[in-house]
This record gives C-alpha cells, structure tokens and sequence, in this order.
C-alpha cells in the first residue's frame, strides 16, 4: 500500500503527512511524477475531486 503526500514547498520538514493522516519520516517516501500503486482508501478518497455524483454509478 503506499499513501499521498502533498510536497512541501520549501525545506523537507521532520516528518510529512498523508492525506489520511499517517506520518512518513524521511528515508521512507519518494516523489515521483504520477500517481502510482494504489493508495490507501483514505488517502485516495481526500484526494478525490468533490464533484457531486462523480463516483454516483461506480460499483
């Protein structure tokens, strides 16, 4: 499972934060140029456009 992280603007803090919350420290994430993998159901559901019926029909 891999999780979202918003990229700091300036310096790297101490430990970044997920969308769902979870802390990542350095050393344990990369930034790469797309989404990739799947990320955790909290991460991909804040991440979400809040777009009424959008997700309506899926499932």
């Amino acid at each position: 499972m891999c999780h979202l992280i918003p990229v700091p603007a300036g310096p790297v803090p101490e430990h970044l934060t997920a969308l769902c919350g979870e802390s990542i420290f350095p050393g344990e994430a990369e930034v790469l140029d797309g989404l990739r993998g799947m990320p955790c159901h909290a991460c991909l559901m804040r991440n979400a456009p809040s777009a009424p019926g959008l997700l309506a029909n899926a499932g």
